[in-house]
């Protein structure tokens, strides 16, 4: 393991807070960001935007200029190798004459890992990789996930009181929690590629599932920057009940409606503007594996879904949650109102073990992350 100063630390740090700055807009490529360092001076900075721009490392070097001779590249992803929309970062890095780069990680890509980093070590560049790769991982989990496993990361975000449940009897449920948890709501679907819900929730509640600029509780440039890449809305709508009236066919972006059978409908969907797709499984049901492998195709890095406990329910006994969020809110719904997902265990046997990773005040609401612990 390479050893490691504090500036190293530092300034990789520093490379991480720009990459973020891409956090609502890079998709489906990988949130990145650069430093270059001359001696014990910044002479570049840079972040990927968005997709067919220039990445960070090329930003960079567009700022340090002729200052980039020498310095110090200190990058949050291995420098691609390859041509796609823009040429490969590795050999702007050979031709601006840098001496070393220390990379936090190497592209997940199984196919191309490594290969950016021995590029830059055969032109006599020296090359370190690994320094606060935990941070660079976490800034990226649906991207990796997506070039190693073929699937996005998968939030399930749900709200519920302080005894545990989701929405009264009759299924209302607006609005469990204060308008400071629904901003970060509104956050969570704007880094995200695709919003998912069922028909239930889009009927009971009229959702229409988009990123609302004046909700985002962002700077004005950072909510502009947001709302120009709406996610994807995928309905998950089996027996396609949800009529094409419905505000969430009216709202401005994507919509994607999966279903058992497409028979004799899609022109009809394709008339507003909407896509509709059978994916249906062996149980009679849309299969939701094939789901988040299609989405994946899209380019989908993370997914948030969005849904009541049936929908929430399926994902997670299905195996396919990576992350869970609950805001809980300071208030009772009684014994009468419906539970947080539909998991009908039995025993104590059934139960599922979960780590919570995170957990914060969000306005007058709690906020709860937590990861499911898979059996070795």
């Amino acid at each position: 393991m390479p050893e490691w100063s504090f500036a190293d630390r530092e300034l990789m740090s520093r490379a991480l807070e720009l990459a973020a700055r891409g956090l609502y807009t890079t998709e489906p490529n990988p949130r990145v960001g650069c430093v270059l360092v001359h001696g014990e001076q910044v002479v570049g900075e840079g972040w990927h935007v968005q997709a067919g721009e220039g990445h960070a490392e090329v930003n960079a070097l567009a700022q340090a200029g002729e200052r980039a001779r020498g310095a110090t590249a200190y990058v949050t992803l291995e420098p691609c190798s390859h041509f796609g929309k823009t040429p490969p970062c590795a050999d702007a890095l050979i031709k601006a004459g840098v001496s070393r780069v220390v990379a936090a990680m190497q592209d997940p890509n199984p196919q191309v890992a490594g290969n950016g980093l021995q590029r830059l070590r055969d032109a006599g560049i020296e090359v370190t990789c690994g320094l606060l790769e935990e941070q660079a991982r976490e800034l990226n989990p649906g991207f990796i996930k997506r070039m190693q496993q073929g699937l996005p990361w998968v939030r399930v975000k749900l709200a519920m009181s302080l005894d545990g449940r989701t929405a009264m009897a009759s299924g209302e449920s607006k609005w469990i929690t204060g308008p400071a948890a629904r901003a970060d709501v509104q956050r969570l679907r704007a880094r995200s590629g695709a919003v998912i819900s069922g028909a239930d929730s889009v009927l009971l509640d009229d959702s229409a599932l988009t990123v609302r600029a004046s909700e985002l509780g962002l700077s004005a440039d950072e909510a502009a920057a947001a709302v120009q890449r709406q996610p994807l809305r995928v309905l998950i709508d089996s027996l396609r009940r949800v009529p094409l009236e419905q505000r969430f066919f009216r709202e401005a972006g994507p919509t994607l409606v999966i279903s058992t059978s497409a028979e004799q409908a899609a022109e009809s969907y394709q008339s507003i503007g909407s896509e509709l797709l059978a994916l249906p499984g062996d149980d009679g049901k849309v299969d939701l594996v094939t789901v988040l492998r299609n989405l994946a195709e899209r380019g989908c890095n993370e997914v948030l879904v969005e849904a009541g406990a049936g929908l929430s329910g399926a994902f997670w006994r299905a195996g396919l949650v990576d992350e869970l969020i609950v805001y809980m809110a300071p208030r009772l719904l009684g014994s009468q109102a419906r539970p947080l997902m539909q998991l009908p265990f039995e025993s104590m046997s059934e139960a599922m073990d979960i780590a919570v990773t995170d957990m914060r005040a969000i306005g007058q609401d709690w906020r709860i992350t937590a990861r499911p612990i898979f059996p070795s």
